[in-house]
């Protein structure tokens, strides 16, 4: 009797402890079914309802309710009451904030570190400066606008080697004609070349872009793409694609400018021409430069200075890399108001569909090595009066209409080659940012930049050669200058330097 009693009370207890055990683990599966639940965050008020294991989201027809933290910015989401409902119990939790105003406030931050133009370069922010995303967010709205103006739409995009990207654009839609006095109107007619010429044109490819074979159609013009990051390099969207505002004494020496130059004035001049090898200088700053170009200008060097300019140059700002590219440049109002590189504004028409202004030039010089030139040359139609660019063996690239001058909309009273760089002593010393080769003038053919057959044109469109040339070194200690003349080259000289050296502190 004992031994049946003790077992009942030993299967009773059994029992128990099996049920309860049960009880714990239904438990635990209420539990984990909750913490799942709590843990999806919805980007709307959603009801989920559980049934049979499985979770079925509808999205809710109720309006939205909303609640507004204390201890939230008014400019955030509010937070969103959502109704968690399944088969063992109802509750309520809060999602605490929008996802979307969360990843554009962590973008605008990330930009912000990203983008040394947010700053000027030399101006760092102060320990306590606060991030302002609602300004940030007005200036990249304001960059998108930009470039939705410059970029214009493509019949053709070819990607370049280098990086660029090159858009074929019909000609009558290209930037020039946004000017109120190009509008509705299409590029000209060649012009007759200056006397002298030869009239010659050889197809040979000068820039990296057209290394894959690829081409634009007749009828377009390539243009390079300006990205986000180019614009967002400058030190404010208003001054993109224009040089750094500076007094002007004979285009040279000036906040920061440093030149090594020959030039012509004194009497009336309708065009110059020279031939320049191409190099790639060191530019040890991000917001300096170093080019090579030719100079037309006219006005009294002060507001009213009007320049026509065309040359290679390396500007890691402007370009975003150290390549040597291609460039043109015009203002009527000393670099104040008025014009601008390239295509970065209107002004310049293109009429050809080979050279893409502002893109990569290739090949380049090499020292000790085999060198490398193109012929530049802008002259005045005698018809039109517009200034045209020729670049390379022939081929025309565009023109400056005449109506964009005040000055140089008769003649020009100077004419400027050579060098210039910008010395932003970023370091507390010269800059080490290269003039040509990098090498001073001394070092002869093979070693340092040269420009040669300097000439001009005449009133009555003749090519002649230089005379009674002038030489301009701002720190001969840093880029020299030396002129030469013989049968070959005609007027030649060579030009530049290493920068800061134990001469040029």
């Amino acid at each position: 009797m004992e031994n049946e009693i003790m077992k009942r009370r030993t299967k009773q207890w059994n029992d128990k402890k099996k049920k309860k055990k049960k009880n714990i683990h239904n438990n635990n599966i209420i539990k984990k079914r909750k913490l799942k639940l709590k843990s999806m965050k919805p980007y709307c008020c959603c009801e989920i309802q559980s049934r049979t294991r499985q979770t079925q989201v509808v999205v809710s027809s109720e309006p939205k309710q909303t609640i507004k933290p204390k201890h939230y910015s008014s400019k955030l989401a509010y937070s969103t009451i959502t109704k968690i409902t399944t088969t063992t119990t109802n509750s309520y939790y809060y999602q605490p904030f929008s996802l979307v105003p969360m990843l554009l406030v962590l973008f605008l931050f990330v930009s912000f570190l990203s983008f040394p133009a947010f700053s000027h370069p030399h101006n760092h922010f102060p320990a306590n400066q606060t991030l302002r995303p609602d300004q940030e967010l007005h200036k990249l709205k304001r960059v998108n606008a930009y470039l939705k103006k410059l970029n214009k739409p493509a019949v053709k995009t070819i990607q370049s080697s280098d990086g660029d990207v090159i858009d074929c654009v019909l000609a009558h839609l290209q930037p020039a004609f946004d000017h109120p006095l190009l509008k509705g109107q299409k590029p000209l007619d060649p012009p007759e070349r200056p006397k002298g010429h030869e009239n010659k044109t050889i197809q040979e490819s000068y820039q990296q872009w057209t290394d894959s074979g690829e081409s634009c159609p007749e009828g377009t013009i390539p243009i390079r793409r300006t990205t986000d990051k180019d614009i967002l390099r400058a030190s404010s969207i208003r001054r993109y694609g224009r040089k750094p505002r500076r007094h002007v004494r004979r285009d040279s020496t000036g906040s920061g400018h440093e030149h090594a130059v020959v030039f012509v004035n004194g009497e009336q001049y309708y065009g110059a021409k020279a031939n320049l090898n191409v190099w790639a200088p060191r530019v040890t700053d991000q917001y300096e430069f170093s080019l090579s170009q030719l100079w037309v200008i006219s006005g009294s060097f002060g507001n009213d200075l009007n320049t026509i300019e065309a040359g290679w140059q390396v500007s890691p700002e402007l370009y975003g890399d150290n390549y040597p590219r291609f460039f043109t440049y015009w203002t009527t109002d000393a670099y104040q108001a008025t014009g601008c590189y390239n295509l970065l504004c209107s002004g310049f028409v293109q009429t050809n569909n080979k050279i893409a202004i502002g893109a990569a030039i290739s090949p380049r010089s090499s020292y000790k090595g085999r060198q490398f030139d193109i012929g530049l040359m802008v002259w005045k139609d005698p018809k039109h009066g517009h200034w045209w660019l020729e670049f390379g063996s022939g081929l025309l690239v565009g023109y400056w209409p005449a109506f964009l001058f005040s000055h140089l909309r008769s003649h020009a009273s100077m004419l400027q080659f050579g060098g210039e760089i910008v010395n932003s002593r970023s370091s507390g010393f010269h800059t080490s940012t290269q003039m040509g080769s990098g090498h001073f003038a001394g070092e002869g053919f093979g070693r340092a930049s040269y420009f040669r057959n300097l000439q001009i044109v005449d009133w009555d469109n003749n090519l002649l050669p230089l005379s009674n040339l002038h030489l301009l070194a701002d720190h001969s200690n840093c880029y020299d200058i030396r002129q030469g003349k013989n049968n070959v080259w005609g007027t030649y000289f060579y030009y530049g330097g290493p920068g800061r050296n134990v001469r040029c502190p």
